[in-house]
């Protein structure tokens, strides 16, 4: 998630025959120094006369640290569990499709479970696992993840070579399925779902961690799909794609863009599939029923497909399902969906308070959707929603305590959040969580050649290689609304600081070296400060929290609570709650835990006086507001809830009279 970098000797040696346009349009989601991560292959693309050209790029994750906050607190969490983790556990079935024998008993839940054999889920976690080592590595520089993907790779290449194909994968009969799959019989399962993940894999551990033994894999693996996909007509194709199959449009954009090979940017489209993304570039909302995280990889595909050809239908189907997502589709938490699948706006009463809603993989996709759309178009209001939903949505799905991560996040009055085991409750969000936590690092700051973004207000600190400069930035936001950033330079140097004035903060001030030099009362900006910085120079960013309502249009007399960009939940403690009632093996029985029956309060009369009525408490950020029998409720962050009951939408009572 950085700019490319052309001064790293161990990049410029894959530079070669990547033109201008391609790397101007590799500030990809996942990767840094993304054109110069392969060595051509096969037939290169004539360049397209004119390509998309981002606004801003983004740091190396090695050049952004974390300072202390509960932002490292999950990476470190997340970090010992990667590094628990047993590789060759996860390569088992990979092995054994290969007929090799395997080293080691596969892990449970989707890895081994007979239901999901079925559905071909085995080998999904090895994909996402080798991201998350990968985003690890690249942001410690701890060699002990690099070691891990080098063992991967290695053993994945030993597959291939035994197979005598570049098709690598984990499902029962995989060659067999997939070949079904390829000629058009009707299949139970997702296989190029499962595959997306180890592509995915073996792209960042090859971008972010220099793994050429991963490059040689994926370029093989790739090859096979071009190969074995080539017979099938477009409609052909089109009807596969029918079978949910994750984001291998932006793979294959990904790969065109680090080699220039033709026949990837050809298989990016053919992976765009044209009945999702016809009506969305007209601007029509056709996404009620639809299982939500089939649909987001493909959209940011969408956007990826765009850089690579400069055919405006993807970038409008993006924007446009942006939009309809974040802005019309999403609870408070910047979750959507209910059961996996989107609902009919005019429903949301009868979905808001499920048990099953705001899946946390549709939140990961959707900020890495947000983080594409913001380089091309910098607006705060991608920031705003990015901030939401780092907040309520991605940190507040990890056990603070284990570091594991939840699959739904459902907002039904007394419910808790249920957290994957270990080693047997694989999930898709067990994946994606592996992942969320360790790249904090990559949409706190973005620049472009002479200003420096500041988008999110956590403990950190940026090295800007071409110009010489260090920023720093101490707060402890969110317990406070204020954040201090400090320049270490090697000689004043004139640049542009650009700070987010929130769109949930009514004001803005800023004083530079204890001088107020700016002051703000239109939100949803970047404040601009121009001037020539001296080492040493310190920015002061004060803002203004206030709690807040919010509500869907469809159901009034149901909101949420909110102090600033947080979403405060209702903490109603462990009564009648088993012991480990909240860590959850099987997904098939997810939402039914071991618990007592519990009657949240009532909340009754007009909810912005609600608001406005919540108390400070003695700790930061808590506070009580008054139920109707009066009695307080505890209100506090909802990303700071674990292991009790909660609250985040509340069923307003008409006030009594």
């Amino acid at each position: 998630m950085s700019e490319p970098c052309c001064t790293c000797p161990s990049r410029r040696r894959f530079l070669t025959g990547v033109g201008t346009g391609a790397l101007l349009a590799s500030s990809f989601a996942m990767g840094p120094h993304a054109a110069f991560a392969f060595v051509p292959q096969g037939p290169q693309a004539p360049q397209p006369t004119s390509l998309p050209t981002a606004r801003l790029r983004a740091f190396d994750l090695a050049d952004v640290t974390l300072g202390e906050g509960p932002f490292l607190h999950a990476q470190r969490k997340t970090e010992a569990y990667l590094l628990a983790l047993k590789p060759d556990r996860m390569l088992h079935n990979f092995r054994v499709n290969a007929g090799l024998p395997a080293k080691a008993p596969a892990y449970g839940g989707w890895e081994s479970d007979p239901l999901w054999a079925d559905i071909n889920c085995h080998g999904h976690t090895l994909g996402h696992y080798l991201s998350a080592c990968a985003l690890a590595y690249r942001s410690t520089g701890d060699r002990r993840f690099k070691a891990r993907i080098d063992h991967i790779a290695r053993e994945l290449a030993a597959c291939q070579a035994a197979s005598g194909s570049g098709l690598v994968c984990a499902f029962p009969n995989g060659p067999a399925l997939v070949a079904a799959h390829l000629r058009g019989d009707k299949i139970t399962g997702v296989p190029w779902y499962t595959l997306h993940k180890v592509y995915a894999g073996l792209r960042d551990a090859t971008l972010l961690a220099d793994s050429d033994t991963s490059r040689a894999v994926l370029l093989r693996l790739a090859d096979w799909a071009v190969v074995a996909s080539r017979p099938l007509s477009d409609a052909q194709f089109e009807t596969m794609l029918d079978t949910e199959h994750g984001g291998m449009n932006e793979v294959f954009a990904d790969l065109y863009t680090m080699t220039g090979t033709a026949d990837y940017r050809t298989m990016a489209e053919r992976f765009s599939h044209k009945a999702i993304l016809a009506p969305l570039a007209k601007n029509r909302d056709h996404l009620d029923g639809l299982h939500a995280n089939t649909q987001v990889p493909k959209i940011i595909g969408f956007q990826r497909v765009w850089e690579v050809t400069g055919k405006p239908e993807y970038r409008d189907a993006s924007e446009f399902f942006w939009k309809t997502v974040a802005l019309t589709r999403s609870f408070a938490t910047g979750g959507h969906g209910d059961n996996e699948h989107f609902f009919p706006v005019a429903d949301f009463a009868e979905h808001v308070l499920s048990p099953k809603g705001s899946e946390t993989c549709c939140q990961h996709n959707m900020l890495k959707l947000t983080r594409a759309l913001f380089l091309h178009d910098p607006e705060a209001g991608y920031a705003d929603y990015y901030e939401r939903t780092l907040y309520n949505g991605i940190l507040a799905s990890q056990d603070p305590d284990s570091g594991m991560a939840t699959y739904f996040q459902g907002a039904r009055p007394g419910y808790m959040k249920l957290y994957h085991t270990p080693e047997n409750s694989f999930w898709c969000c067990t994946g994606t969580g592996m992942e969320n936590h360790v790249k904090y690092r990559d949409s706190i700051y973005f620049h472009d050649d002479r200003a420096l973004y500041v988008n999110l207000f956590v403990p950190s600190a940026v090295r800007w290689k071409d110009k010489d400069a260090v920023l720093t930035q101490v707060t402890a936001f969110p317990d406070t609304a204020t954040t201090t950033m400090r320049w270490t330079l090697k000689r004043p140097t004139e640049l542009t600081l650009k700070l987010r004035h929130p769109g949930w903060s009514r004001t803005a001030v800023v004083l530079v070296n204890g001088v107020e030099t700016m002051r703000s009362t239109n939100p949803g900006r970047y404040l601009e400060l121009v001037r020539g910085w001296r080492d040493g120079d310190a920015v002061e960013l004060r803002l203004d929290m206030r709690a807040g309502v919010e509500r869907s249009p469809a159901a009034p007399d149901i909101v949420a609570f909110t102090y600033g960009p947080l979403v405060m939940a209702g903490s109603f403690g462990r009564d009648g709650l088993a012991p480990g009632s909240d860590i959850i093996v099987n997904e098939r029985k997810y939402g039914e835990y071991n618990a007592a029956p519990f009657t949240p309060p009532t909340l009754a009369g007009d909810p912005e006086t609600i608001a406005q009525g919540m108390r400070k408490g003695d700790r930061p950020l808590e506070f009580t507001i008054l139920a109707a029998d009066r009695q307080p409720v505890r209100m506090v962050p909802y990303f700071r809830v674990a292991h009790e009951r909660y609250a985040t939408y509340w069923p307003i009572a008409p006030a009594s009279t």
